[in-house]
């Protein structure tokens, strides 16, 4: 098959809140996905270009991380795709109502992170009311909880009234998570055998099972998918 027709799947980090983790979650998913075997690429839509910067101290040849702005993303997805990509994740920024609506426009999933303390929480209905009628498969990813977890099943159970699902993976506030970014890897790469590395690859697994879920155009991938090379 020829790698323009094979189908590009699309993971959209989205939170109205800046400091919700969403940069975080998406290199570490996007790691956990290329280590899968998968060529996986970010398109980082933040200004701030965390992940971009991420990218630039980091050794490893993918994930790849291009920095775009929104106006850009259809002409940057088609270009990705073209190269040879299989699973995209989009990071966006916050307090940027155009940058999420075009994420959620074409994202199979959307992870919306969100920690479990009042500003996160009286954040993500407004997230929730930007991208809900959209068609992808939404769900609220808890982020930075406590290992004790009595303040995320709170949460949780007030993200339930806004019938939205959430994951039953949560990512508790590690020393690993942020440890890790700073050299351009992830907790799964200087940890591998941690507490952070698990949760990550069950949320990678959970992330990975609803995707094939998702009611998206399917067709039958080529055998064999040309790997990204160079970085844009």
């Amino acid at each position: 098959m020829n790698k323009k027709d094979s189908y590009m799947k699309i993971i959209a980090v989205i939170s109205q809140k800046g400091g919700s983790g969403k940069t975080t979650l998406a290199l570490h998913l996007a790691v956990a996905t290329a280590a899968a075997g998968k060529n996986t690429a970010i398109i980082d839509l933040d200004p701030q270009a965390s992940a971009t910067k991420w990218s630039d101290r980091r050794e490893a040849e993918l994930p790849v991380v291009i920095s775009a702005h929104a106006s850009r993303l259809p002409n940057e997805i088609q270009r990705i795709k073209d190269a040879g990509c299989e699973i995209l994740f989009l990071d966006t920024a916050p307090h940027s109502d155009s940058a999420a609506l075009e994420a959620a426009k074409i994202a199979d999933v959307v992870l919306v992170p969100c920690r479990p303390a009042i500003m996160d929480m009286e954040a993500i209905t407004n997230t929730l009311d930007l991208i809900r009628t959209k068609n992808a498969a939404i769900y609220v990813v808890m982020n930075a909880t406590s290992a004790q977890g009595q303040e995320a099943k709170e949460a949780i159970e007030a993200i339930a009234q806004l019938e939205v699902s959430v994951c039953p993976i949560q990512l508790v506030n590690r020393v690993a998570f942020s440890r890790s970014i700073i050299t351009g890897q992830t907790a799964q790469e200087i940890e591998p055998s941690g507490k952070a590395a698990k949760e990550i690859s069950d949320l990678h697994l959970f992330m990975c099972a609803h995707m094939n879920k998702c009611n998206t155009k399917s067709e039958e991938k080529g055998n064999h998918v040309k790997q990204i090379r160079q970085r844009a």
